[in-house]
């Protein structure tokens, strides 16, 4: 089977592990927590970065920190995977929803402002799929109505927006490094920002908020939200060939492109002017996607859906929080789209043979 997604994992990663385990820095302190977290700060181009347990965590980590919950909203994309708005309910505020814009597959910019009410405080922007979301027009809202700006880059790690990479443009942006994402520590996540009073207090929620005076001594509820020194040690052997994965990400959906760009019954991921796509998954959106997935299959080839819109999520319904159901893009998108294997480590070989098996299922 073809998998969608499977990792590179360099040579230094098996180094560095080892020198976790013949150390005996195997828990959430040593010296490659703080490694990995000042390359990843410096690739950015971002003042602070800290280490967390998982790209959920981390958005749970981002509202905390920013004081958000019971009685306030936040204003999250429809379609999405459901992390961010779990990460809502965390906190006890209210997750209002808006769809999607068929141009990038994210948030449609042009419906934000009527969902804003006194009772929001920020503005959730998920880049989906590798492709930005449009920021100017958010960012333009949030300067308005006084709003916070929390980046769900999990997705979109290298992707950029009018040249400057996503993750930096928010009060707080948040990464998953779950297996199948651009950089793997097979779970985890970063929260950055250039706010340094903000990176002081995410430090603090993260690890229990112990006293700065004593230890133990405790004065807020906080979290456990801390990624190992050995997942550390994993993430930075990846963040040294950062570039080179991305390259072979563009590079896996160029071919993709050529090989399908004739075929009218396809739609092709997008990649606005203003855009870097990084492809996390290369998504198209097809007829009878359940057929042509069950197909594939078959010839041993692993598809996904794509993701399952908020308003139909049976958990958001039993908490009353669905009082309509009218997303029309984000309903297409969801019933059309599947992504192709595009994990960094697919070669060619099995590359060809995915446009082979599509072309001849189509």
């Amino acid at each position: 089977m073809i998998p969608v997604s499977k990792p590179i994992i360099p040579k230094n990663a098996e180094r560095n592990l080892l020198e976790c385990l013949k150390t005996g820095w195997v828990s959430s302190v040593g010296p490659f927590i703080n490694l990995f977290e000042e390359s990843f700060a410096k690739y950015l181009g971002i003042s602070f970065a800290i280490t967390s347990t998982s790209g959920t965590a981390s958005l749970h980590l981002a509202l905390a920190a920013l004081n958000i919950g019971k009685g306030d909203e936040v204003i999250v994309p429809t379609f999405t995977m459901i992390a961010p708005v779990f990460a809502v309910l965390y906190v006890g505020a209210k997750p209002v929803l808006v769809d999607s814009d068929l141009d990038t597959w994210n948030m449609d910019t042009s419906l934000i402002e009527k969902k804003i009410t006194k009772k929001t405080k920020a503005i959730l922007v998920v880049h989906i799929y590798g492709h930005p979301a449009d920021l100017k027009p958010i960012l333009a809202l949030a300067k308005k109505y006084g709003l916070f700006i929390i980046e769900d880059a999990a997705e979109s790690l290298g992707s950029e927006y009018q040249g400057k990479k996503v993750g930096t443009f928010g009060d707080v942006a948040c990464f998953s490094f779950y297996a199948n994402k651009t950089i793997t520590t097979g779970e985890g996540g970063m929260v950055v920002t250039n706010n340094k009073k903000l990176a002081k207090r995410l430090r603090l929620l993260k690890d229990m908020a112990h006293s700065p005076k004593k230890r133990f001594l405790h004065t807020e509820v906080a979290f456990t939200y801390r990624m190992t020194n050995m997942q550390a040690a994993l993430g930075l052997a990846q963040m040294e060939i950062i570039d080179k994965i991305i390259e072979k990400k563009r590079s896996i959906a160029k071919f993709y492109h050529l090989r399908f760009s004739k075929l009218p019954s396809l739609t092709l991921p997008p990649e606005k002017a203003w855009a870097k796509n990084v492809y996390w998954m290369y998504g198209i959106l097809v007829k009878d996607r359940d057929k042509i997935r069950s197909k594939l299959k078959k010839q041993g080839i692993d598809t996904r859906d794509f993701f399952i819109p908020m308003h139909q999520q049976v958990v958001l319904a039993k908490l009353n929080l669905i009082q309509n159901k009218h997303y029309p893009v984000a309903d297409y998108l969801s019933k059309h789209g599947l992504y192709l294997p595009s994990g960094p480590n697919l070669i060619i070989e099995e590359q060809k043979k995915v446009c082979q098996a599509l072309e001849e299922v189509i």
